[in-house]
């Protein structure tokens, strides 16, 4: 019994020592952006340096760069607005509706999920110029909503596989509508889901720069452009402070939407 007890005590071992070597190779670039966003340029180098507030002082007077961040903003809100309603309306029709295509539909909303970035980038501008559409800030939302609409497909879809239509059908023997049982049944029930692939788009879209690049127009830089075009000159410690700054706002939306003791969370 002994032995057995050893040679189970081995996987475990040897996992939690996986587990944190991943979260180490995850977290310390993070802990070094945070350390570096606080030092100063050494006078010499190899020189010591101190900690200093200049290079955020610095990040909220460049303005070019925070024209850069407020047009991701705006890119990012579009976005998650078109994308989650067309997403949680697109779920419903596949999970509710029976209709002649539906499981090819199904199967091209994973097409954005595994197909190239690259070759997805193209085939949106090869689309807008066929159109003789102006790039800019359009057709970068435009191109956003068309590959982060499949992740809100999938969440809400996933949730709503798992739905119980009976409490529909009650609502409906009670009086209700069918536009106010969504509103007071289905929607509370599905709200997880949507917000869930709400966050994941705009996550997605704040954060993309391949397609974006191919989808840009003159001064529609987003910030994840802006960043590329400044680190060809070298990485300057205001994008530290600004990654800085983003990283403790993910961090607080991260606890605020997914704190186990929500109640609206209870339900996941």
């Amino acid at each position: 019994m002994k032995t057995v007890h050893q040679n189970r005590g081995a996987p475990a071992l040897s996992v939690r020592v996986v587990a944190v070597l991943g979260f180490a190779c995850l977290y310390i670039p993070l802990v070094s952006l945070v350390v570096y966003s606080f030092l100063d340029i050494p006078q010499v180098p190899g020189g010591p340096r101190e900690w200093t507030l200049i290079w955020y002082q610095k990040m909220i007077q460049n303005h070019v760069l925070l024209e850069a961040f407020q047009q991701s903003l705006l890119v990012g809100f579009w976005t998650t607005l078109c994308a989650t309603v067309i997403g949680t309306a697109a779920a419903l029709a596949l999970t509710r509706s029976h209709f002649p295509g539906r499981k090819v539909f199904e199967v091209f909303t994973y097409l954005p999920l595994i197909m190239p970035e690259i070759v997805l980038g193209l085939a949106l501008l090869t689309w807008f110029v066929f159109l003789k559409l102006t790039l800019g800030t359009f057709s970068i939302v435009l191109a956003h909503v068309t590959f982060s609409m499949s992740y809100v497909i999938m969440t809400v879809k996933a949730r709503l596989e798992g739905f119980d239509e009976a409490l529909e059908e009650a609502a409906q023997d009670l009086g209700a509508t069918p536009w106010k049982t969504f509103w007071k049944v289905t929607f509370p029930l599905i709200w997880p889901g949507v917000l869930s692939g709400a966050l994941m788009a705009f996550t997605l879209s704040f954060d993309d720069f391949l397609i974006t690049f191919f989808t840009s127009g003159t001064g529609a830089d987003t910030l994840p452009l802006k960043i590329y075009s400044m680190i060809k000159f070298g990485v300057t410690p205001e994008i530290n402070a600004l990654s800085t700054v983003m990283l403790i706002v993910t961090f607080l939306f991260v606890f605020i939407f997914f704190n186990p003791k929500k109640k609206y969370m209870t339900h996941i």
